[in-house]
């Protein structure tokens, strides 16, 4: 039997957790930014900037985690190769 139609979903057919959330909420709400209405409220601009401050916050920390990870990994290189010469007192 052939496939006539795609029937693949489209990123509309998903439903997140958060809309989960919204729709227990409000119904109504969670239907009308559904169809694309935009809310609009100051404290909400508020919320979305929070969020974007605390996301590039998350970031820098991943970031300084990761350079921290190498500059041990360098040091306890260091270190083993110093005991290295120390115990045999050889330089390779």
């Amino acid at each position: 039997m052939k496939q006539t139609k795609h029937t693949g979903f489209r990123e509309t057919d998903i439903i997140k957790a958060s809309e989960i959330g919204q729709y227990c909420f409000c119904s109504i709400a969670w239907y009308l930014q559904k169809c694309g209405y935009k809310p609009k409220s100051p404290l909400l601009e508020i919320g979305i900037k929070k969020h974007e401050d605390l996301g590039k916050i998350i970031e820098s920390t991943q970031k300084n985690n990761k350079k921290s990870e190498v500059i041990a990994i360098a040091g306890y290189l260091i270190l083993i190769f110093g005991l290295f010469i120390f115990v045999f007192g050889v330089i390779l």
